[in-house]
């Protein structure tokens, strides 16, 4: 960020190198350091980010290229049947839009201190109290008693939410896939998952490009909880966090530290760069 800084400073002394960053040798450029408003808009210049939202035609390819290549490829099968992911399709499409689709076991195994079904419980009722519609992916063994799952707890959340329980062996990535895109843009799912491999899965760096921007406006993840106390989930910004320009001006993210984030975590702090 620093050396960055300085190589558009430097321009106003019309150096040669300047030309990598600067489209006339000897423009005039001021670096400021600043963190965004919750709108989006910099303190210091007044511009407004990129909004973290796809427009319609990019949600439409990008839901196109997830069915095709993640939800519907080649190695699909060996993570759930055609008969379960036909009755899965068969029950989204059946339902209105969903708000939100969980993880169920994931959201449930975000502390070991605690118990699994006590706690989806508690981030299910946390949600349904925002009058969201709430979808729960989980698997057939949670629906059995034992010391972590508890038949009342689920009968609960069942008043408060769909379920729809997969195979044991199935994997839920691609079903939270499938219903949180085809309830719409507005829909959001929770998993601490990083989704990676489905990442992969794309077939192009656009798709792939698309599917990192998608995942970061739409992801929630729970930071912390603490039973019956606090139940805190990422904030998910309105603005996308990556290199971005006007022409005029350049908004930079950067981390001041070295410190590994995960995918859905962004940097907080910006260089701005202005041209005067």
């Amino acid at each position: 960020m620093q050396s960055i800084n300085q190589w558009f400073e430097r321009c106003n002394t019309g150096f040669i190198f300047c030309a990598i960053f600067c489209s006339l040798p000897g423009e005039n450029w001021k670096g400021n350091l600043t963190s965004m408003k919750n709108s989006g808009q910099c303190p210091s210049c007044n511009q407004y980010l990129e909004s973290i939202n796809l427009s319609p035609e990019e949600y439409n390819i990008l839901k196109e290229k997830i069915i095709k290549n993640v939800i519907q490829g080649t190695d699909t099968f060996r993570k759930t049947t055609p008969q379960e992911l036909e009755e899965f399709q068969t029950f989204v499409n059946a339902r209105p839009p969903f708000d939100v689709v969980i993880d169920g076991l994931n959201v449930a195994r975000v502390s070991y201190k605690h118990n699994p079904s006590q706690t989806l419980l508690d981030v299910v009722l946390h949600l349904a109290h925002q009058n969201l519609r709430l979808l729960v992916l989980g698997r057939k063994h949670m629906l059995k008693r034992s010391h972590h799952w508890n038949p009342k707890n689920i009968a609960i959340m069942k008043k408060k939410a769909d379920f729809f329980f997969t195979e044991n062996v199935s994997e839920d990535d691609p079903f939270l896939l499938y219903a949180t895109l085809h309830s719409g843009s507005h829909c959001r799912f929770v998993t601490r998952d990083l989704l990676r491999d489905h990442k992969a899965c794309l077939p192009d760096s656009l798709t792939r490009r698309l599917f990192f921007k998608w995942q970061r406006g739409h992801q929630m993840v729970l930071s912390e909880y603490a039973p019956g106390k606090r139940i805190k989930f990422e904030h998910v910004q309105n603005y996308d966090t990556v290199v971005q320009t006007t022409g005029s001006t350049w908004h930079i993210p950067y981390d001041d530290s070295l410190l590994e984030r995960s995918s859905y975590e962004v940097p907080t702090k910006w260089l701005c760069l202005q041209q005067k």
